[in-house]
């Protein structure tokens, strides 16, 4: 696979991204090197992933980090009352030593995303999801997968992989994530789209949109993302959540009123929504003021 075959793959699963992420994405898989994906909110990481998936025809496996994530929720765990099941039906009829070791094979075990990542005979997509959030101790756990993909359980030994996942961690940078993680991974920095690329995006997803409906969105939420009034900068999945609104009502032209009207599928807190009236224009439009020219405005100039 090429660049511009992956390009090819990824505009089929609706993603629409830049040469050079294509790049990177292209080089970390045939390197078999876990990719460290940043950015703020809503940019677009988690779906590199799972477009991934989709065009490399591979499963995808998740896990979503959270504060306290430990190894048995991420890796394995064993299936305690089915071990304490089989000692009473087996303690008078087997060795103790050899009933202990017994306790502690495939059977009794259950796969969490890392381990069936590693174990699965296919090569899957694992996206180990906002690993900002998770603890400092569980970001270390991580690092012999990364480096040697393999794994140790303390009870049976190393597993390694069956198949080598194509690794993808993402990252808000709500804390600053160790070096020798980032030594470990390619790494990649996303940023919101442009005026153009959003416009793209959105009529990739909602192919029903026109195409002046669509660039007015676009330039509404870039003016949003601009203004320093807005503390929650809207992502691009509440851009698109945007266009079905106003969709659902039947709007094809972003006025001041349908703004109004549709503004909570963008904007999620009480101050960003009343700050939102400072970055529109004035009272006949609903475009934000931010640009020389507004395309998206009947007026012509904001």
């Amino acid at each position: 696979m090429d660049i511009p075959a992956l390009q090819k793959k990824l505009d089929e699963a609706k993603y629409i991204c830049s040469g050079d992420v294509a790049a990177t994405l292209l080089v970390a898989l045939q390197l078999g090197r876990p990719l460290l994906i940043e950015g703020p909110a809503g940019v677009g990481k988690t779906e590199i992933a799972k477009v991934m998936a989709s065009a490399l025809d591979r499963e995808l496996v998740r896990l979503q980090c959270y504060e306290g994530l430990d190894e048995s929720k991420a890796l394995y765990e064993w299936n305690y009352q089915k071990q304490l099941l089989n000692i009473q039906i087996q303690m008078d009829r087997r060795d103790a030593d050899e009933l202990t070791k017994s306790l502690f094979g495939d059977e009794y075990l259950l796969e969490r995303p890392l381990l069936r990542a590693i174990r699965s005979e296919e090569p899957v997509v694992l996206l180990i999801d906002e690993i900002d959030k998770a603890d400092e101790e569980f970001e270390a756990f991580l690092l012999e997968l990364l480096s040697e993909m393999q794994v140790t359980i303390p009870e049976t030994g190393v597993v390694r992989a069956n198949s080598i996942p194509f690794v993808v961690l993402t990252s808000n940078r709500t804390r600053p994530l160790g070096e020798a993680l980032r030594r470990r991974c390619a790494y990649l920095y996303l940023q919101y789209p442009d005026i153009d690329r959003e416009a793209a995006i959105i009529r990739a997803k909602r192919p029903h949109v026109n195409d002046h409906l669509a660039l007015q969105v676009a330039q509404a939420i870039h003016a949003l993302r601009e203004s320093e009034a807005i503390l929650k900068k809207p992502s691009i999945a509440e851009t698109l959540d945007w266009v079905s609104a106003l969709e659902a009502l039947g709007i094809s032209d972003l006025n001041r009123e349908a703004a109004r009207q549709t503004m909570g599928f963008v904007l999620k807190s009480s101050e960003d929504l009343e700050a939102a009236g400072d970055v529109l224009c004035g009272q006949d439009c609903g475009h934000p003021h931010e640009h020389e020219h507004c395309g998206a405005c009947s007026h012509g100039q904001a």
